[in-house]
């Protein structure tokens, strides 16, 4: 019995299993060592789909805010914890470039639980390229920093259409890409009278050349007293030196330019540039945005966000607003809304940024200075009408 009992085999070790950790425990992790400092924080769902990118001015304090006590987050909000299963997060200096990069990640990833603008248009502008030696008018969808003049946007684009086609008939511009570095002969649009041929010796000096673009900025900025005041000197010169011809070419561009003026819709001139965002929210959200430069419409874009009604009016208005001006869109000076948007003075400041200029976000009131952009604003609706 004793030998028998030594032939058996002595049972196994059990091995101990790895503990893996609880559902939610390397998030609460994460979330607990977040920094205190600026930055992007990006929350993942299955399969690592990014379902929300926001901004924070302390990673750690806004992180949490979520999961401290999330029933008293929004339904969307309770939808988007539920479905989180990791965090990540890029540290910036400072809250601007935090908002910077949130704009462009939102871009890049098209969350699920943020706003999203479906439009992925970009807007024309008239270039004038004064950092040439003979400027030319162009259409581009890319504002550059390279010294050229940048007129827009415009919104629908059959207004640029209308401006350009008028500007080729009326001033003495060439619309060529071509290099001048060397003579040429003139091309037809010599010949049809729309192009003064600065290619060609002796047909134009650059001081006059000068001139007709200098024109062209007046009209495209709106300065229409100064334009006509200096069309009018000019044609009373050319008649003085009885070049009939030419007082009679000044004088018929003075009355197309009465003519297209006529047609503009007028907002209120000395307001300059503006942006006016109006919106409605009924479970979908509407934004309207009226472009208005140099006291002058020119032009509007309606835009849907579906599923929007739970989305506070703030954070909803600050969502749009970034996504639209992170286009190649230059902000003009003053935006006009209905509702501040939330985080409005990084919001500004990063607009300020890209304008590389002044911008003020302002919402109308009914005293002092204010009631005259409410006015602005029902002026706007009713032009639009």
């Amino acid at each position: 019995m004793a030998a028998q009992a030594s032939k058996r085999k002595s049972p196994k070790k059990k091995t101990p299993k790895k503990k893996t950790p609880k559902k939610g425990t390397l998030l609460s992790e994460k979330v607990s060592s977040s920094p205190r400092k600026p930055g992007v924080y990006i929350f993942t769902g299955p399969g690592e789909r990014v379902l929300y990118v926001g901004k924070a001015k302390s990673l750690r304090s806004r992180v949490s805010s979520y999961f401290r006590k999330p029933g008293d987050l929004d339904p969307r909000k309770q939808a988007m914890v539920r479905e989180i299963r990791d965090l990540r997060y890029i540290v910036t200096d400072n809250e601007l470039e935090a908002l910077a990069l949130e704009a462009n990640l939102i871009k890049q990833y098209k969350p699920r639980f943020n706003v999203i603008l479906r439009d992925d248009k970009s807007y024309p502008y008239l270039k004038l390229t004064v950092n040439e030696e003979w400027p030319r008018l162009e259409v581009v969808r890319k504002v550059r920093k390279d010294g050229a003049l940048y007129f827009g946007p415009y919104v629908p684009s059959s207004g640029m259409r209308e401006a350009l086609d008028f500007i080729r008939r009326n001033f003495g511009v060439r619309p060529c890409r071509y290099s001048l570095e060397r003579p040429m002969r003139p091309c037809i649009q010599y010949q049809m009278g729309r192009c003064p041929a600065p290619c060609a010796p002796g047909k134009i000096s650059k001081e006059d050349y000068m001139k007709e673009v200098q024109d062209v900025v007046m009209f495209l900025k709106g300065k229409r007293r100064d334009l006509l005041d200096g069309l009018r000197g000019k044609m009373m010169r050319y008649s003085d030196e009885e070049r009939y011809e030419d007082a009679a070419r000044i004088r018929d561009r003075i009355e197309a330019l009465k003519r297209a003026w006529e047609s503009q819709k007028v907002v209120s001139p000395e307001l300059g540039d503006l942006d006016v965002i109006g919106s409605h929210t009924d479970g979908d959200a509407a934004f309207q945005v009226f472009f208005v430069r140099n006291g002058v419409m020119i032009g509007a874009r309606e835009f849907y966000l579906r599923d929007a009604g739970a989305i506070s009016p703030g954070e909803l208005y600050h969502g749009f607003m970034e996504m639209f001006y992170a286009k190649d869109i230059i902000p003009p000076p003053r935006i006009l809304v209905d509702v501040r948007p939330e985080s409005a003075e990084p919001l500004a400041a990063w607009l300020r940024r890209k304008r590389e200029g002044a911008v003020r976000i302002s919402v109308p009131r009914r005293s002092g200075h204010s009631s005259r952009l409410s006015r602005v604003l029902l002026m706007v609706s009713r032009i639009m009408a």
